[in-house]
């Protein structure tokens, strides 16, 4: 089957991708930006700190989140996308379901986000094989109500790579361009903390399946508890930013393609001194020009 040429981006260092959750209930940003103006004018700030991508989620997948109907995630979303997509901006949509996709596609999104790797709406791989646009593929093992009660793994590392391979897999025959794909381990979703750091500390086994890897840390709980003070609960999510920083820093140095963040500038920065440092690991003189 032939498939359309991908824009898939390959920049020469890990890219960041902007977060933006036009939800009233995303864990870290929800509320802040679900004024349609707002989510617009954070969108451009994120491209303006120097964001390679900005990923716009209508349906929070917090854990214990509900689910919304599709007629309002896409409310939520379209026209943010649309008016970020023609400030020449690339836009990713977050969504499970392909009707919203193909909405957000037509509406100038150039990538799809889905968190359940096509596993939550059938129709999603073969509009995405239709479509010819890149496609993350995230593991999931269910919707954010339940997720957690199947966070239960002999070796977490080896399930998830298997379970990612398969997505891989059958998206690829079903009719989506291999070269289009990119996997994400999914911390945080079905997952216990000490999940999370073993996924992190063997990236290099994710990356053996043979396709870029996206890592999505920004702010998350484990990263709060990891660095609290003795006796005392997680730090709240804006505290939490330096903690990303580090694992934006760590997920580039081990040749993550990209970082999911919530703010752009202080990972940007660590994204190329790991470049710098990977550049001098081979052999080559590290660049000083900008992005």
């Amino acid at each position: 089957m032939s498939h359309p040429a991908t824009d898939l981006p390959r920049p020469d260092r890990c890219l960041i991708m902007g977060v933006v959750n036009v939800t009233p209930d995303s864990f870290s940003d929800g509320g802040r930006y679900l004024d349609r103006s707002a989510a617009i004018g954070r969108g451009l700030e994120l491209v303006t700190s120097g964001a390679d991508i900005v990923d716009i989620g209508g349906e929070s997948t917090r854990p214990g989140a509900g689910r919304i109907d599709a007629a309002e995630e896409a409310g939520r979303v379209l026209p943010v996308i649309r008016e970020l997509a023609v400030t020449g901006a690339y836009v990713s949509v977050d969504t499970m379901r392909a009707e919203v996709a193909a909405a957000a596609l037509e509406a100038g999104a150039r990538m799809v986000n889905d968190v359940s790797g096509g596993l939550s709406d059938p129709a999603m791989i073969p509009l995405i094989a239709q479509a010819g646009c890149p496609y993350v593929i995230m593991h999931w093992r269910g919707h954010s109500a339940t997720m957690q009660d199947r966070a239960r793994y002999v070796d977490v590392v080896a399930e998830v790579c298997d379970e990612l391979g398969q997505r891989y897999q059958t998206a690829a025959e079903g009719g989506v361009n291999p070269e289009s794909i990119v996997l994400d381990p999914g911390l945080g979703f079905a997952k216990m903390p000490r999940h999370n750091w073993a996924l992190l500390a063997n990236l290099d086994r994710l990356a053996s399946i043979g396709r870029p890897i996206l890592i999505g840390a920004s702010r998350k709980r484990f990263l709060g508890e990891i660095i609290a003070s003795a006796g005392a609960g997680p730090r709240p999510d804006p505290a939490r930013e330096d903690a990303t920083i580090a694992v934006s820093a760590i997920a580039a140095l081990a040749g993550a393609w990209g970082v999911r963040v919530h703010e752009v500038a202080g990972s940007l920065d660590a994204v190329k001194v790991a470049a710098a440092v990977r550049a001098a690991q081979a052999g080559r003189v590290p660049e000083a020009a900008g992005r």
